[in-house]
């Protein structure tokens, strides 16, 4: 019996080795709070902006468990019992009659701030963010956006470098309660004001923030010439982070889409897409910019790639889109006009219907091209029916305006109403004899010259290296003629045995 148990034990051991040990509890909201508190004195002790940064990116995740009970259990444990701000914060947390509120514990008790001083600013204006977080959430905006005036006020008399980036988020959320309200129009004074100073100051962070709260405001409100002057006259922080910059960039492409400057709204919203968060992170920015990037694409005379419409965060916002992209690919008007019109409240609130409207002429453009095509000769009467057009003057319009700009070779037979595509071999010149090709391949052979001379500049040769040379040939020479002379010498006294022999016996 004691060996089986020697043999057992063993086992037991490498079982009880095997099993991994269970996973630490996490940590309860309040517990959360009180870390993120602590990083933050010690980003004002270090002053290292990090620590602070840490923190505002576990707001998120942070603000889905955010209740009142919590709340108020971290003012209470961050304030001293009979301190003036707590009273004032204590009184935009909501209450009911059925939360009961946990008794601090021994630990929050001994900390330095619940006892012997009130916390830091920037301790007391994250508390206050995170209550405004959590009455958005409630839908009690008029507390919100009390509460943020009353915070932001606090910030501007504080002028603290180390509130920079808690400050931007408490801007961004003011901005967002305004939008919210619908009434965008009456915080543009204070948005202003603030990016003001924050330019005075050097406040990257806030300056950030703002310029996007304005370009939002101003766009939302359709004022398109008033965001290109803030542009023109204001410089976008370069150490501004990715979300901020991604945010500006959408506003560029609308702004630059809008002006008909369609290749540079396609510069910026491609970088936007780049610098964006990845899609599961940020869906919703994601879509809002697909939107805009697959018509301002359209626009250009491109077709979207088809892998773009199958990705999971945008194929169901997608597809009001999809169909117009289908209808300017096969110049369909009435496909184009059914979507138009089935989508347009979507499209409307999207910001995006005055830009579709602009595709009508590019899908008549490529109805046109496909006719002429298809057909040696039509007639005007035809393509208004093909085209779904109204007229045969419409149809007229149309087809010479596209001669013009050289999207068809045709001509248009005004007596006999037809338009007549032109042929090779009909006494029409190739499409290599027109200007445009010729002048492509003329930047091509310039292209390559000018990198053939660039080579022949950059050719490095090792110095001195033709001494060696002329000294190698002159040895050559040398050694040849004193082979030459030993040839000769030789010859000549091979020549003399050979003759004195053969002739004596004759």
């Amino acid at each position: 019996m004691a060996a089986t148990k020697d043999k057992e034990t063993p086992e037991v051991a490498e079982t009880a080795k095997a099993t991994p040990p269970p996973p630490p509890p996490k940590p309860t909201p309040t517990a959360e709070i009180k870390a993120n508190l602590l990083l933050i004195e010690r980003a004002v002790s270090t002053l290292e902006p990090r620590f602070t940064q840490r923190v505002l990116r576990t707001l998120t995740s942070l603000r889905k468990k955010l209740t009142a009970q919590v709340l108020n259990q971290a003012v209470n444990e961050a304030y001293v019992r009979d301190s003036p701000a707590k009273k004032a914060l204590l009184a935009y947390i909501p209450t009911s009659a059925e939360m009961d509120i946990d008794p601090p514990s021994k630990t929050s008790t001994t900390s330095p701030n619940s006892t012997s001083s009130e916390p830091l600013p920037e301790s007391d204006v994250y508390l206050r963010l995170l209550i405004i977080l959590h009455l958005i959430d409630l839908d009690a905006h008029p507390k919100a956006t009390e509460l943020a005036h009353e915070t932001v006020d606090k910030i501007h008399a504080l002028n603290r470098r180390s509130l920079d980036s808690i400050a931007a988020k408490v801007y961004f959320y003011l901005g967002r309660l305004y939008e919210i309200a619908d009434k965008v129009g009456e915080i543009r004074p204070l948005l202003l004001a603030a990016q003001r100073t924050a330019s005075l100051r050097r406040d990257d962070d806030c300056q950030a923030t703002l310029i996007n709260l304005l370009l939002s405001n101003y766009l939302s409100a359709n004022l398109y010439s008033q965001a290109d002057k803030l542009v023109s006259k204001t410089t976008f922080p370069t150490s501004a982070g990715n979300t901020q910059l991604a945010r500006y960039l959408y506003y560029l492409g609308r702004i630059r889409a809008v002006q008909l400057s369609y290749t540079e709204a396609h510069t910026h919203l491609q970088q936007a897409i780049r610098r964006a968060s990845p899609a599961r992170t940020a869906p919703g920015f994601w879509q809002t910019v697909h939107k805009l990037f697959i018509i301002v694409e359209l626009l250009m005379g491109d077709i979207p790639e088809r892998g773009l419409f199958r990705q999971p965060v945008l194929k169901k916002a997608l597809v009001p889109y999809l169909q117009i992209v289908r209808a300017v690919r096969t110049g369909d008007l009435s496909q184009f006009q059914s979507a138009l019109s089935v989508h347009a409240e979507q499209f409307t609130r999207d910001k995006t219907y005055t830009l579709i409207l602009r595709l009508r002429h590019n899908v008549i453009k490529t109805g046109v091209r496909a006719l002429s095509i298809a057909y040696a000769r039509i007639s005007l009467r035809d393509i208004c029916v093909k085209l779904h057009l109204d007229s045969e003057e419409d149809a007229e319009y149309i087809v010479g305006k596209a001669i013009r700009d050289d999207v068809i070779d045709a001509r248009v037979d005004h007596a006999k109403g037809w338009m007549v595509s032109a042929r090779r071999g009909e006494g029409v010149d190739g499409v290599y004899a027109t200007a445009e090709p010729r002048e492509n391949f003329q930047k091509r052979i310039g292209f390559c010259l000018d990198l053939h001379n660039q080579s022949v500049k950059a050719m490095r040769y090792p110095l001195n290296a033709h001494r060696k040379e002329l000294a190698s040939v002159e040895a050559a020479r040398e050694r040849e003629k004193e082979l030459a002379k030993e040839i000769v010498e030789g010859d000549l006294e091979d020549d003399d045995d050979d003759t004195g022999g053969p002739m004596a016996d004759f």
